[in-house]
């Protein structure tokens, strides 16, 4: 979709347009939704961070999902003026002026860091947002030196993009994120999120986000998802909880998932993206599973790698956490946003069998 399509859309005599959500655990799903509803989201962001009539704001995300439509209806509510780049990983490359406001998924700004040129426009956004996506914990602690203000985002489709937002730059940093005025979240009888925000949505919106709450009883941080729980022999393991552990000491992009097992009930399994042990010409989501249930390979390479990651599992991880297999693909599946498809990842790790695991040579 491009931006004149969206404004088409946004200026037609319909009161609602269709939005999907991103598909992180499942099919994208398509949802109508009221613009008089996302003109009351981007008004609360814009009062949050103070935004108004001379300031800018750049669009650089795709206008297919909630993310890069809100900054539009952000641009027009709050009377921003919108600087329009494509979609890409760099999204700065070549700007030629700062905006006030911008909003990112990680991967862009991690790109972003990578050249200098874009590093020097990143450091000079006044509000910089990222969401669509975890911040890995080497990439916050980057952004911590940042002179401005950089959020990260709490939301989803079907609260219109994000309703509270964590600070995570300069002295003002905090795991907690702070919900906007007229936005109340509380929590169900399992740890997990309710959203009552009244000009946003129809009802409340009870979520699978496990939160944990600050004393103020208002600011929250996330443990993990209900659906991202791991039961394994009775004992309840949050897979993000889990991620979070072994990220700084990775060097290979990886996720945790489960499968279901006879005596444990579900086991924990980690997958492993290295693309340099498989063929140039595999498709860049394809999952070739080479030998999950042993460490130990005839390939040396392999093996110190594999020796390295299974070093991490046992200093950083209890016993009952550790993977009782490992996968090493070509690489893991997202979502367009960036997300990790973890429904995806579980659908294909389910439907493995000892027969399709081929041994490394």
């Amino acid at each position: 979709m491009t931006l004149d399509d969206f404004l088409r859309e946004w200026n037609s005599p319909s009161k609602t347009l269709v939005v999907h959500t991103s598909g992180s655990t499942g099919r994208p799903k398509p949802l109508e939704v009221q613009k008089s509803r996302m003109k009351a989201s981007a008004l609360q962001t814009c009062q949050f961070l103070g935004l108004g009539k001379s300031d800018t704001a750049l669009l650089c995300m795709p206008l297919d999902y909630i993310a890069g439509k809100m900054v539009v209806v952000r641009s027009i509510a709050c009377g921003m003026r919108l600087i329009n780049v494509k979609p890409s990983s760099h999204p700065l490359s070549g700007l030629k002026e700062i905006p006030t406001f911008a909003a990112m998924v990680p991967l862009q700004v991690y790109s972003s860091i990578q050249v200098k040129e874009e590093l020097d426009i990143l450091r000079k956004i006044r509000h910089l947002i990222i969401g669509g996506g975890a911040i890995d914990k080497g990439l916050e602690t980057i952004l911590h030196g940042f002179p401005n203000a950089v959020w990260s985002t709490y939301g989803m489709t079907e609260t219109l993009s994000h309703i509270a937002l964590r600070r995570i730059s300069g002295e003002d940093a905090t795991d907690y994120y702070t919900p906007f005025d007229n936005i109340t979240v509380s929590q169900d009888e399992n740890g997990c999120i309710c959203i009552d925000a009244p000009k946003i949505c129809n009802s409340i919106l009870h979520t699978n986000d496990i939160a944990e709450f600050h004393p103020d009883g208002r600011r929250f941080r996330i443990i993990g998802r209900k659906d991202n729980v791991i039961n394994s022999g009775g004992i309840k393991i949050h897979i993000e909880e889990m991620e979070n552990r072994l990220a700084p000491y990775m060097n290979h992009e990886f996720a945790i998932t489960k499968k279901e097992d006879k005596k444990l009930g579900e086991k924990v399994v980690m997958i492993v993206a290295m693309p340099d042990f498989f063929p140039g010409n595999l498709e860049s989501n394809s999952f070739c599973i080479k030998k999950p249930d042993t460490l130990h390979y005839e390939n040396n390479q392999l093996s110190e790698r594999l020796a390295d990651i299974n070093k991490y599992i046992l200093t950083n991880l209890p016993r009952y956490w550790q993977p009782r297999e490992i996968y090493i693909v070509s690489s893991i599946p997202h979502t367009d946003t960036g997300k990790l498809a973890r429904g995806r990842i579980a659908e294909i790790i389910s439907d493995f069998n000892k027969e399709s695991i081929q041994k490394l040579e």
